[in-house]
């Protein structure tokens, strides 16, 4: 990965938009955890027990193998909490793209979309995204341009697997910016002369 300055850059920052997402994560099922119990006797949401633990000794934000298991969840995840995971990831990710974004973060956005589009475990799932990016060139002009883009691609895929669509003039109230302390969630590029 050393050789490909621009793909470091991505992960890195894949990994900041992670270890932020975690811990508003961790913040949540906390919270939720020392909510009073639901009808049923068990907390809204909660960690199993052996996860729990594994979840304590391994909080590290650095440790990018961290996963958390919801109670009554087990094994690999489907197809669909996939694509749900990895929408999320995206519109997290746009929500947080600049509005003036660099030559640099263009070119990795593009490329992120492109790689999902090789590499995405479900190989049905990856080819459609192919034709569906072959139809609509990813739009990383700004903020604006990308959140959008992205929420109109989103929408097609959901037509075409007969779901609901986004309104996408709603967008930034569904997928606003972290909070993050310090803007630790803020992509950062590098910026080239003349950007």
């Amino acid at each position: 990965m050393a050789e490909n300055p621009p793909l470091q850059a991505l992960f890195q920052n894949f990994q900041k938009v992670t270890n932020c997402i975690q811990t508003h994560l961790s913040n949540l099922i906390n919270h939720h955890s020392s909510s009073p119990p639901s009808a049923d006797g068990k907390s809204p949401l909660s960690l199993s027990p052996a996860h729990k633990n594994q979840s304590n000794a391994s909080s590290s934000a650095t440790n990018s193998t961290h996963q958390i298991f919801l109670k009554g969840t087990s094994g690999p995840v489907t197809k669909e909490e996939l694509g749900r995971a990895t929408w999320t990831f995206l519109h997290t990710l746009a929500a947080q793209y600049p509005e003036k974004p660099t030559r640099q973060q263009k070119k990795d956005v593009k490329e992120l979309m492109a790689i999902l589009s090789r590499m995405y475990p479900c190989k049905e799932c990856a080819d459609h995204f192919k034709e569906v990016l072959r139809a609509n060139p990813v739009q990383p002009g700004s903020h604006d341009e990308f959140s959008q883009w992205l929420c109109h691609v989103h929408n097609v895929v959901n037509r075409s697997l007969g779901k609901l669509v986004f309104p996408c003039e709603r967008v930034d109230a569904r997928w606003g910016k972290l909070e993050c302390e310090q803007r630790a969630c803020d992509l950062q590029g590098t910026t080239n002369l003349g950007d």
